[in-house]
């Protein structure tokens, strides 16, 4: 017990890559360009399908979910390696390891699991043809990706748990560049024997079964195409799945001579080389094999170039007069219900944040960094519904689709400027959670009124940035295919995609500010996460560990809501191409997260709700 004890606190050591110090630069500098052109390929990708029409089939679908988790994958391992290199440390705690054990496991499986559905798809495509569109529906796509992840996610842990029970001799060194399960399994100084039976029942789940699957598919097409009677014929069936072939035999040849080169030489120098192959040189070399044999660079250019027919006349948006939002219901009869439901929510949601804001102003015991930026939460909540909301009432209400060019604009810019300041309100409150569990000493150092005024200015004056470039974007554009929003609001990315000319710009325009605003406070929140739960686990008391973590519950819960719905309408947006579906979907982060926030935070939170007892209680004693 107290090897396990000590092995927590103290590191392992993991041999790295080299111990040639003048090897170190050429390392650094190989797998950081390596690492790039990964990311940057497998973004094209991304970008491609989701620009494209036309490839908004089940196969670029998929093709899409594997270059996101390509990225995944590899950045699982690789930014720990450049960090070594760069510092010259060998060390990673022991947080780290499981962290990077758990996420290498599910990565990998996801990359077996989504290879056999391209290939389920490719023989229903070949071998059945006329039925194609009937089984592969979007539905159906969907779903066979959110059951793989589930199954993932529902298994993957398993092993983290098992190895939390494991023991480690002080400053055990792993043979490797990272955690690798299998090596780590062996410098256990504790049975392993339940582990290695996990393990193994993984690799037949996750590696065998898909192989399988795959192996069965492309013996069901290579027999259809035998039937086939002319060479053209099989030439260009076969070449619908060609570069799906190469993928597999990439990935699963490699893992193969991986496998095979443990066994015959016990040398943890070729390990390591063999293992940098599927680790790096596989969602490397993926993207290239897509982009070769699917002509996806040349879809890249085409999506962004843009057409606009010849007979449009030039014009900017302040020579419009009105532009056209969509319905959320055709249905007569339920615009009375639509709108006495929107206008519940929104006075529930008006109601709930401005008591959090008035218990805040009241009581000298909220005056903290926690409760500051729930009340200027609060207050953007209000503004961000406040965005949306009252148009849709008034155009339920008078049966209009209409909104001026002006009031499009200006919603725009207001929508973008507060959703972005939830966005970093989130992120702010995570890294106070972070610095009152990680560092509770200096937090009233760290976590001044002045530092939380000004990182609050910091995030608005950000957000307003934001806000203005889309409209100056959006005031440049001059040629448009229509002049209707698919949306009950004016959504910026669909506004964006009123132009017909200069797409290029535009869709350039909307990934780096997606990019810039979205995933570093994605990441912050992250990474401040994993430093609580790391401290956590370091706690050695279950009631100490629950006191620390449930002041950071009612956060993390609006922080599942806030991206679970954002991403669950984009995700929902890629797999169907119903207009109205998708509108139904942004109700969800528009409406209805602002409408639950006030509830998670008021029961959730003890100090909240006394101090709002204490507010109604004297309005109901007057009233008695």
């Amino acid at each position: 017990m107290a090897a396990q004890n000590h092995t927590r606190e103290s590191p392992f050591l993991l041999l790295g890559l080299s111990d040639d110090p003048q090897l170190q630069p050429i390392l650094f500098g190989l797998f950081l360009s390596m690492y790039l052109i990964t990311v940057l390929g497998n973004l094209l990708i991304i970008l491609a399908v989701t620009s494209d029409p036309h490839l908004h089939t089940p196969m670029y679908f998929f093709l899409y979910n594997l270059s996101f988790v390509d990225i995944c994958f590899t950045s699982t391992t690789v930014p720990k390696i450049l960090v070594d290199i760069q510092t010259q440390r060998k060390d990673i705690s022991y947080p780290e390891c499981l962290t990077q054990v758990y996420f290498f496991m599910i990565f990998v499986g996801m990359d077996n699991l989504l290879l056999t559905v391209m290939a389920y798809d490719r023989f229903v495509a070949i071998c059945h043809p006329l039925n194609y569109p009937v089984i592969m529906n979007p539905h159906f796509c969907g779903l066979l990706v959110l059951v793989s992840w589930l199954l993932i996610f529902c298994i993957s842990p398993h092993h983290i748990l098992l190895m939390r029970k494991l023991t480690f001799a002080p400053g055990t060194t792993i043979p490797h560049f990272f955690c690798e399960l299998a090596q780590v399994l062996q410098v256990a100084s504790s049975d392993t024997l339940i582990n290695v039976i996990w393990m193994y029942l993984d690799f037949v789940l996750f590696c065998v079964f898909p192989a399988l699957g795959i192996f069965f598919s492309y013996h069901q097409i290579l027999s259809s195409l035998m039937k086939l009677p002319n060479t053209a014929s099989k030439h260009k069936a076969f070449s619908t799945c060609g570069s799906q072939l190469c993928m597999v035999s990439l990935f699963y040849g490699i893992g193969l001579g991986v496998y095979l080169s443990s066994s015959v030489s016990s040398s943890a120098h070729r390990s390591k080389v063999a293992s940098v192959m599927y680790t790096v040189v596989t969602p490397m070399l993926n993207q290239d094999v897509m982009g070769a044999l699917e002509r996806l660079p040349g879809r890249v250019v085409s999506c962004l170039d843009g057409f606009c027919p010849s007979d449009i006349e030039a014009r900017n948006l302040t020579q419009v007069t009105d532009i056209l939002l969509l319905r959320i219901s055709e249905d007569p009869k339920l615009q009375p219900m639509l709108f006495g439901l929107f206008l519940s929510m929104y006075l529930i949601t008006m109601m709930g944040n401005l008591l959090i804001i008035l218990a805040f102003t009241s009581d000298p015991q909220l005056h903290t960094p926690m409760y500051f930026f729930l009340s200027i939460l609060s207050l953007d909540d209000i503004c961000f519904i406040s965005t949306t909301v009252p148009k849709m009432l008034v155009n339920l209400q008078t049966h209009s689709r209409a909104i001026s060019c002006a009031g499009c604009l200006t919603q725009m810019c207001f929508y973008i400027i507060f959703g972005c300041m939830d966005v970093m309100l989130l992120t702010l409150m995570a890294y106070d959670r972070f610095v009152a569990i990680c560092h509770p000493l200096n937090y009233p150092l760290i976590m001044n009124p002045r530092l939380c005024v000004s990182l609050v200015l910091l995030s608005f004056f950000t957000s307003f940035l934001d806000g203005h470039l889309h409209m100056w974007m959006a005031l440049h554009m001059t040629d448009f295919k229509k002049l209707e929003i698919p949306n009950f609001f004016c959504d910026p990315s669909q506004i964006l995609d009123l132009s017909c000319k200069d797409t290029r710009t535009n869709a350039i325009f909307k990934y780096l500010a997606a990019t810039i605003y979205g995933f570093p406070t994605i990441f912050g929140i992250l990474f401040s996460y994993y430093k609580i739960i790391s401290s956590v686990l370091r706690i050695p008391s279950s009631g100490g560990k629950y006191k620390a973590f449930s002041t950071c519950g009612s956060h993390l819960s609006v922080v599942c809501l806030f991206f679970g719905t954002a991403l669950g309408v984009y995700v929902g947006s890629t797999v169907s191409h119903s207009p109205r579906g998708s509108a139904v979907s942004s109700v969800m982060y528009t409406v209805v997260t602002p409408f639950l926030n006030p509830f998670i935070y008021s029961l959730r939170n003890r100090d909240l709700k006394s101090v709002l007892s204490r507010l109604l209680k004297p309005r109901a004693d007057i009233r008695r």
